[in-house]
């Protein structure tokens, strides 16, 4: 399974510009903004929370079965985005901003809006 996530991130490397090249982009500027934030000062429950997302994703145990083309990682997939969401919105914006490796649109539509 290893292996097609990586298979799957090379092959996201040769998409033209766009949409689709941003959406395959996204979760691993997550996980480059995870690390990034770890040595900032996140609450327990936000500590919590990359935890219990860290074990839905490594999990066998699936809402959605894995081998169901596309629908099959959505599960996953929405449980990163909200924990993210969560976990940024613990922390000064500047410095969400600051760590977040790709295009900062992204980031700025999933935290909201500022105020």
């Amino acid at each position: 399974m290893l292996a097609g996530y990586v298979g799957l991130a090379v092959l996201a490397r040769t998409l033209p510009p766009g949409l689709a090249r941003e959406v395959a982009g996204f979760l691993p500027a997550c996980v480059v903004l995870v690390r990034r934030l770890r040595a900032e000062q996140l609450t327990f429950r936000a500590r919590l929370a990359l935890v219990v997302c860290t074990a839905w994703v490594l999990s066998p145990i699936d809402l959605v079965p894995e081998f169901l083309p596309v629908v099959g990682l959505l599960d996953d997939v929405i449980v990163v985005l909200l924990t993210v969401r969560f976990v940024a919105r613990s922390l000064p914006r500047a410095t969400v901003l600051a760590a977040w490796p790709a295009d900062q649109r992204l980031i700025q539509r999933l935290l909201g809006s500022s105020e």
